[in-house]
């Protein structure tokens, strides 16, 4: 694929082009616990309201504005206002989740508020994990699996794309092994993590070290995106999905390697 054309193909799948989009169900690494920070769990309810909104198309954008000229016939400002902001093709999504089964923390938000929104919730958790992580009400469909090794494949099985919040040693051991699996050619699935208020800083400072020191190539150090917010990282994460190669991957801003 032409460059031009990855960039094409890019925009068209940001902007409810004909193929929609190629990422559907999201996997999410994240803590059973909420953290100190009131960010990380507003963070993590609006990656929940981000993945359930709805595509706004072009086609949908028309019959709203014949709607809008029905009813607010004499509103001729307000209606070219509407008519302003529904031209502007929404980024907008409807994805399903798929994470780790607890029901505290960071993974009971996302997964009700995904839950709450209509769409579907699978989590997968080992049964030794049952009377830790989950101690409340859990949402959608749970898959208790034998042990961690298990709850990783059956998650990123159904999974189209990763997304890591802040946790804490068992998330960052599922970002780690997902990003190794993209580098190894296991998977060429997007990885993106949300670095809410920093959080990440010191890990990327490691990957940096690591590339300093030889042991990580350049190329790889990019095999995932970055983002602070959630609607921006789902843009990025849509965008690196839909591109099929290597020089599709680098046009959309994001470089993968496979060995």
């Amino acid at each position: 694929m032409e460059p031009n054309q990855a960039k094409l193909a890019v925009e068209e799948s940001s902007c409810g082009g004909g193929r929609g989009p190629a990422v559907r169900t999201i996997c999410v690494f994240c803590g059973s616990r909420p953290g100190n920070r009131p960010s990380f769990s507003a963070a993590a309810l609006d990656l929940g309201k981000q993945l359930v909104s709805h595509w706004i198309t072009h086609s949908q954008s028309d019959r709203v504005r014949q709607s809008v000229a029905i009813l607010l016939e004499l509103e001729v400002m307000l209606m070219l206002m509407l008519a302003l902001a529904l031209s502007k093709c929404q980024v907008e999504r409807q994805l399903d989740l798929v994470y780790g089964g607890g029901s505290g923390g960071l993974m009971g938000l996302v997964s009700k508020t995904v839950h709450d929104g209509g769409r579907h919730v699978l989590g997968v958790i080992p049964s030794a994990l049952l009377p830790q992580e989950v101690s409340g009400e859990t949402f959608g469909e749970v898959k208790v699996v034998r042990d961690m090794h298990e709850r990783k494949s059956e998650m990123a099985k159904h999974a189209d794309a990763f997304v890591a919040l802040p946790g804490g040693y068992g998330t960052i051991e599922e970002l780690l092994e997902i990003i190794a699996w993209a580098q190894l050619g296991i998977h060429n699935k997007p990885v993106g993590l949300l670095n809410v208020d920093g959080y990440y800083n010191s890990l990327l400072s490691l990957f940096d070290k690591g590339v300093e020191e030889g042991f990580i190539d350049a190329a790889a150090r990019n095999i995932f995106v970055l983002a602070d917010t959630a609607a921006e990282l789902l843009t990025k994460l849509t965008a690196a999905a839909v591109v099929d190669d290597d020089g599709a991957a680098a046009a959309a801003g994001v470089k993968r390697k496979r060995s």
